[in-house]
C-alpha cells in the first residue's frame, strides 16, 4: 500500500537563519568573485558560449526559465555592463518577453559545450528594437525582430560540481532520444490526442523537422 505523501510542519525550514545553521560558512572567496561588471575572463566565456538559459519572473510571481541558443558568440558585447541578447524566431508564447516588461529583473547562465563550469550573470532587462543594432545580429541574411538589452548587475563563475555529478558531456552517459515519444506525440498526447495511425505520426514529426529548417532563423 502506498503510503500518502505529507510533509511534518516541523522539517520545514521557514526563514534564513535555520536555512544558514543547516550549512558551513561560506568561503571568503565564493563572496568576492561576485563582480559588479563582465570581467575579461566572463567576456571571454560569452563568446565562446554557444547556448544560455534566461530566467524571468512575472508580475504576478510566476518564474520562468527559457533556453537561448545560436553560433558561438552570439550574444553582442557592448560594453563591461551591457550584453545584448537576439529574441530568434520561436513560438510566440513570448513568456520571457513579457516577464521582463512586467519585471525586468533576469538571471543568465551562460553554458560552453565541454566546459563543466558555467558563467551566471544577473541584471535588469531592457527589450530594444534599435535597427542598426538588431542588424550587427543578422544570421543568414536575418535580423531578430528585437533583442534584450540586458545591465549587468552581477556577474560570476560557477563551479564544475552539478556538470560532473550529471556527466552531461560523457557520451557514455548519453541517452536514446527515441526511448521517448517525439515532441509532437508528447504534446498531442497532453493536448487534444495524437493518432493511433504510426504512418500519419510519423507526417507530422517530418512535418516539424520541416519547420525547424524553414524557420530557424
Amino acid at each position: 500500500m502506498t503510503r500518502e505523501f505529507s510533509i511534518d510542519p516541523e522539517f520545514v525550514i521557514k526563514d534564513e537563519a535555520s536555512l544558514r545553521g543547516l550549512f558551513d560558512a561560506t568561503h571568503a572567496l565564493a563572496i568576492q568573485k561576485c563582480q559588479a561588471a563582465l570581467s575579461v575572463h566572463a567576456q571571454e566565456f560569452i563568446r565562446r558560449s554557444p547556448f544560455l538559459c534566461i530566467g524571468t519572473q512575472g508580475s504576478d510571481g510566476k518564474a520562468d526559465v527559457s533556453p537561448r541558443g545560436d553560433p558561438a558568440g552570439f550574444v553582442k558585447i557592448i560594453d563591461e555592463r551591457r550584453l545584448m541578447i537576439p529574441d530568434r524566431p520561436g513560438n510566440n508564447r513570448l513568456d520571457t518577453l513579457a516577464n521582463i516588461l512586467a519585471n525586468p529583473n533576469v538571471g543568465l547562465l551562460f553554458i560552453i559545450p565541454g566546459f563543466d563550469d558555467t558563467l551566471r550573470v544577473n541584471g535588469r532587462a531592457t527589450l530594444m528594437r534599435d535597427p542598426e543594432l538588431l542588424a550587427s545580429m543578422s544570421v543568414n541574411g536575418r535580423a531578430p525582430q528585437l533583442a534584450i538589452l540586458v545591465e549587468v548587475r552581477e556577474a560570476f563563475m560557477h563551479c564544475a560540481k552539478a556538470f560532473r555529478r550529471s556527466r552531461l558531456w560523457n557520451p557514455e552517459h548519453f541517452q536514446d532520444r527515441s526511448e521517448m515519444p517525439s515532441l509532437v506525440k508528447i504534446i498531442l498526447d497532453e493536448t487534444t490526442g495524437a493518432p493511433d495511425d504510426e504512418d500519419k505520426m510519423r507526417k507530422m514529426d517530418e512535418a516539424l523537422e520541416a519547420d525547424y529548417k524553414r524557420t530557424l532563423y
